[in-house]
């Protein structure tokens, strides 16, 4: 659906993308991350032809966004992150009035705003003004105008920002049904979202892409990513300098708990596992142990990782 390869945008001297390449299947729902400043806008500003690339290539649907914009448009719905509205329109004379400048006319205009309409959930707010809806139900009419000519692929650019915890999951789950239909490119700065919502993720950092794959798979990638918790009964000093003498075992933090316990979190090298060797110490030193397990590696210590140590 997507692919992108030397892509490079600059501005006066500056350079946004450099050299980008990637590629999105049909039917992927794919997160876009990034730090702010990494690139993520402005690829896909290009990619939905509202901004020229310096150099390199970008297909949508097998078209070039460059010389065969119209195709491009036709198959893309773009949200951007600020959703330009009117506010002194209603909603539904918004959708009709932007599903015509699509081209979309006639009994086929009414067919895809009522649509869109109920795919959204703005059947209660059709008839107020845009001006007069909470921020969540301008992000749904935003999106419900970027679905209006059924495009393939939908481009989203922080769809969840400023809206509250049960809007979020509203979203969320919208955008997984959407994903049933189309293809996604999801940009958020809301990594648990991308968690349960993308199929796989791409990272931009510093214009160019760092890193893409799964979620589990990045996770399984990252460099400090084994990592374990144990809740032990011993004095500080002893527990740092026991744990920190482990085979494989890089870093060790001590925080302090009640009652003489203290919560031990250590980075291990890959394919280290000291679990076994922690109990054996705990029960030679009479230390008593009531936790020890596993560190689930979550997407943003996989994004800070990435962002900050550079590719993996």
């Amino acid at each position: 659906m997507i692919k992108v390869a030397g892509l490079t945008k600059k501005y006066a001297g500056i350079t946004a993308i450099r050299d980008l390449d990637f590629t999105v299947e049909k039917g992927e729902i794919v997160g876009f991350l990034g730090p702010n400043g990494a690139g993520k806008s402005t690829t896909m500003r290009i990619l939905s032809c509202y901004l020229p690339a310096t150099s390199g290539r970008a297909r949508v649907a097998g078209f070039d966004v460059a010389s065969q914009s119209r195709e491009v448009r036709s198959r893309v719905g773009y949200m951007p992150e600020n959703v330009a509205l009117y506010p002194e329109m209603r909603v539904q004379e918004y959708l009709e009035y932007r599903a015509a400048l699509k081209g979309i006319r006639g009994r086929t205009n009414r067919q895809r705003v009522n649509a869109v309409k109920e795919l959204c959930g703005l059947r209660d707010v059709e008839r107020k003004l845009v001006g007069a809806l909470s921020k969540g139900y301008r992000q749904r009419v935003g999106l419900a105008d970027a679905l209006l000519h059924d495009p393939d692929l939908l481009i989203l650019d922080e769809p969840t920002i400023g809206l509250d915890p049960n809007q979020i999951r509203q979203v969320r789950q919208l955008v997984k049904d959407l994903g049933k239909r189309h293809t996604i490119l999801l940009s958020t700065h809301i990594l648990t979202e991308v968690e349960m919502t993308c199929s796989r993720v791409l990272i931009i950092n510093r214009g160019r892409i760092a890193a893409s794959d799964t979620p589990e798979a990045l996770a399984g990638r990252v460099r400090t990513a084994g990592g374990l918790r144990a809740e032990i009964l011993a004095p500080a000093a002893g527990l740092e300098t026991a744990l920190s003498a482990l085979s494989g075992v890089r870093k060790t933090d001590i925080l302090p708990l009640e009652e003489g316990w203290h919560e031990c979190r250590l980075r291990t090298d890959a394919g280290h596992d000291p679990r076994a060797e922690i109990a054996r110490l705990a029960a030679e030193r009479r230390w008593p142990l009531r936790e020890l397990g596993q560190e689930q590696v979550s997407l943003e210590r996989v994004f800070a990782e990435i962002t900050q140590a550079g590719e993996i």
